[in-house]
């Protein structure tokens, strides 16, 4: 079944950026034609529109659009519906190498990713394969649904971390990740979570934080378990000084490609410090997010603070660039089952 033509947000080359009338795309065996309702964008669209990502994670000219929900139009085989509210995986996994065989589908041997090697969802219809497709409840929102992705890459994090009731947890940074990581902390009931910003104003979102602080100083030093999330080599030399001894580092943030820190990594041998990266997350992640969605556990839409259409893409984008306080997580409404954003011929 094919969806017509539709606009997408395309970005041609780096720094050239337009809405497209496309064809949709033709779904093969085993996929799920989806109309998006709402699309998500963060810090990494911009670097991919500034060409800024490292090349071995993204191809031009790419459709944007790798947090989003939408509602399917057509399925090849059972389970999913038309009309059913769905949100999609946006990593697509081999499924054969050793790496996906383990779990590990982050780390897939073959790198594949809507929004980065493959055109994303800010469009008026997407083909994903089935298995990576899940369906949302009655009571989730399509912007709780579209923060599926932000918040899986921080649950991974924090399910692989030294996290545990009643820990002393530091968050360095005050965007949508470090937003989404308080209140997923909030599941391991820490003893005291910490948030440390460089925007006073962002203190209001930071539901769940017993502080928000701006200076290190303030921040203080001592924690059992530091969450970098700003995605600069300032913020990670920030949270390596906040563990206490033997405490654990996990660095989520990702600084454009390239960008060094100067580590003094004689004090991460005398403090015994547990340092992580953590990458993406895998199918185990995602699926635990939209059951703790689906339960009414979990609510993540809090963080979104700006709203746009389509059509509205360039405003959307000068919101995120922009220091305005406080600011989440920035929206493009694409459409709506009533309303699809079709442009017939």
């Amino acid at each position: 079944m094919s969806g017509g033509r539709s606009l997408s947000l395309v970005v041609r080359t780096p720094g050239d950026v337009a809405l497209e009338e496309r064809d949709a795309p033709v779904p093969g065996p085993g996929e799920v034609l989806i109309r998006p309702d709402v699309v998500g964008l963060c810090g990494t669209d911009l670097e991919l529109v500034a060409g800024v990502v490292d090349p071995a994670y993204t191809r031009y000219p790419l459709v944007l659009g790798h947090e989003w929900s939408g509602t399917v139009v057509s399925a090849d085989g059972p389970g999913l519906a038309p009309g059913t509210r769905v949100v999609a995986e946006g990593v697509i996994p081999c499924g054969h190498c050793a790496r996906c065989r383990a779990g590990d589908t982050n780390l897939c041997a073959t790198y594949d990713e809507l929004g980065f090697t493959r055109d994303g969802a800010a469009a008026g219809y997407v083909a994903v394969a089935a298995p990576l497709v899940h369906a949302i409840g009655p009571g989730v929102s399509a912007e709780d649904a579209a923060l599926v992705e932000p918040a899986s890459v921080v649950y991974r994090a924090l399910a692989g971390s030294a996290v545990a009731p009643g820990c002393r947890a530091l968050v360095v940074g005050d965007g949508t990740v470090a937003l989404l990581a308080v209140r997923l902390l909030g599941l391991w009931s820490p003893g005291e979570i910490v948030m440390l910003g460089r925007r006073a104003g962002q203190a209001g979102p930071a539901a769940g934080a017993a502080r928000f602080e701006t200076s290190p100083e303030a921040a203080g030093t001592g924690y059992d378990l530091v969450i970098e999330a700003a995605g600069t080599t300032d913020a990670v030399l920030t949270a390596l000084a906040a563990a206490r001894r033997g405490g654990s580092v996990v660095l989520i943030g990702l600084p454009p490609h390239g960008d060094t820190a100067a580590v003094p990594v004689d004090d991460l041998v005398n403090n015994d410090l547990t340092v992580r990266g953590s990458f993406s997350y895998t199918s185990s992640a995602w699926r635990d997010v939209v059951a703790l969605l689906n339960s009414g556990r979990l609510h993540l839409d809090f963080v979104v603070t700006h709203r746009f259409a389509l059509a509205d893409w360039q405003q959307a984008l000068d919101a995120l660039r922009g220091s305005e306080s406080p600011r989440g997580k920035v929206m493009l409404t694409i459409g709506s089952p009533e309303a699809p954003p079709e442009v017939r011929s």
